[in-house]
């Protein structure tokens, strides 16, 4: 899921990565929303916020809302530096730092944070807290998927299923027409379970309130020890292969 890269990955693949990912996306955006009343996994609306807040003169509020983005921005910066480094030397496992950061930042929120507002300090930190991890998690898929699978915010899924569901009229030959379909099928899968991970997270947060969190912690973790169990199972099978080989 998140080992092969380039040309090794194929559809599948990336279909896995973009129904869990968005799925946890889908948790950390709806806890955000009912946690501290603010979205945590894009930033598109917090410019929005800035904007208003500067023309209201509320200056203070217009820095949190600056600073939000920043925080996205450098959860994604952090995440691409950590994978490129470790990429030098083991590449197979450039994504488990990342992953690793962004599992222990929602833990931490959690199990520390409290339902809140942006008004109050540990809603501001935990609002930056939330974006930073989903800038992890975005910056890493989109590496990972060469840009194919982006989890964290919809309007450029809805806008790119626009387009391709219109190319269907047009396309004739075979491959392009399978080519467009698994695209759709993919940007469906991201947007259905985006929807599904907000329903859920919604509704265990009327039972965990902001430690939802951890639901979305505990299905990283498990994707992330599936990764590895599968990786080691390669490596054992290669090992076997190359001694029968070799007598």
């Amino acid at each position: 899921m998140f080992q092969h890269q380039g040309k090794r990955r194929s559809h599948l693949h990336n279909l896995r990565l973009a129904t869990l990912l968005s799925f946890v996306a889908g948790i950390v955006n709806v806890t955000g929303v009912l946690a501290v009343k603010t979205l945590t996994t894009n930033v598109t609306g917090h410019f929005a916020y800035f904007a208003e807040e500067i023309t209201k003169q509320d200056y203070l509020a217009a820095i949190t809302f600056f600073v939000l983005t920043l925080f996205f921005l450098f959860g994604a910066f952090c995440s691409n530096f950590i994978s490129e480094s470790v990429a030098f030397k083991y590449p197979e496992l450039s994504h488990v730092i990342p992953i690793s950061i962004e599992i222990l930042v929602l833990i931490l929120i959690g199990f520390f944070g409290t339902k809140s507002t942006l008004h109050s300090i540990e809603g501001r930190w935990i609002a930056f807290g939330m974006l930073f991890a989903m800038g992890i998690q975005n910056s890493l898929v989109t590496k990972i998927s060469k840009s194919t699978v982006r989890t964290t915010h919809l309007t450029g899924l809805f806008t790119d299923l626009g387009i391709e569901l219109s190319q269907l009229f047009f396309f004739k030959n075979p491959d392009e027409i399978e080519k467009l379909n698994t695209s759709i099928i993919l940007r469906l899968s991201i947007i259905t379970f985006f929807f599904f991970g907000c329903f859920f997270g919604g509704f265990a947060f009327k039972y965990l309130e902001i430690k939802t969190l951890f639901v979305g912690a505990f299905f990283l973790l498990v994707a992330q020890w599936y990764d590895y169990i599968r990786l080691r199972f390669h490596v054992i099978r290669r090992s076997g292969f190359k001694r029968k080989i070799k007598y």
